[in-house]
C-alpha cells in the first residue's frame, strides 16, 4: 500500500474495458513533519533519472536531429551490433516492450532502414534486419551519437562518469 493512502472499493462501473477501476484515497497526513517531509521529489532515483533523461533527449535531438528518435537509434544501433536477430529479442535488449518495438521497427521499415521476415523455422517470429541504407545511416549516426554521450557526461569528471556507469549497471 502506499504510504499516506488507503485503497478503497471500485465505484460499481467500470473503465472502457469494462475492467473496475481501483482508486486511492488521500488519508489524513500524518501529524509527525519528519514523517510528512521524508519524501521529497527531487531527491527520489526515479525523479532524478527521469530529468537525466529529458537533459539526453534534448541532447539527442540537438546533435541529432528529430528525423531520428532515442528509441529507433537504440534499435538500429543494437541491431548493428548484433546482425539479424528477432523482433522479440531486440525489444528485449533494448527495454522496449513487444508494441513499442513492434511501432520502432514498422518506421524504421517503412523508411527502408530495416527488413523484415518471417523465421523459416518459426513462422510466428519476424527477423530483422539492417538494409544498407540502414547500416550507412548507422555509420553516419556513431560518432554523433558517441557525442550525445559525451555531452551528456560533460558536468561529471572523467572518474566521475566511469563511476557513474558502474553504478548504474549495477543497479540495472
Amino acid at each position: 500500500m502506499i504510504q499516506g493512502f488507503e485503497r478503497r472499493s471500485p465505484p460499481p462501473f467500470g473503465d472502457k474495458s469494462g475492467r473496475l477501476v481501483k482508486h486511492l484515497v488521500k488519508r489524513k497526513a500524518p501529524k509527525d513533519r519528519k514523517t510528512r517531509i521524508a519524501y521529497v521529489l527531487d531527491k527520489q532515483i526515479g525523479f532524478m533519472l527521469r530529468r537525466l533523461l529529458r537533459r539526453h533527449e534534448a541532447i539527442f535531438s540537438a546533435e541529432i536531429g528529430p528525423e531520428l528518435t532515442p528509441p529507433q537509434w537504440a534499435a538500429l544501433s543494437k541491431l548493428s551490433e548484433l546482425g539479424a536477430c528477432t523482433q522479440n529479442l531486440l525489444g528485449r535488449l533494448t527495454s522496449m516492450d513487444a508494441a513499442t518495438i513492434k511501432g520502432v521497427v514498422d518506421r524504421l521499415e517503412s523508411r527502408r532502414l530495416v527488413n523484415r521476415r518471417q523465421d523459416q523455422a518459426d513462422t510466428r517470429r519476424m527477423i530483422l534486419s539492417l538494409t544498407r541504407e540502414g547500416k550507412q545511416l548507422v555509420a553516419g549516426v556513431q560518432p554523433m551519437a558517441l557525442a550525445v554521450s559525451e555531452r551528456t557526461l560533460s558536468p561529471l569528471a572523467s572518474d566521475e562518469q566511469v563511476l557513474l556507469l558502474e553504478l548504474l549497471k549495477r543497479l540495472r
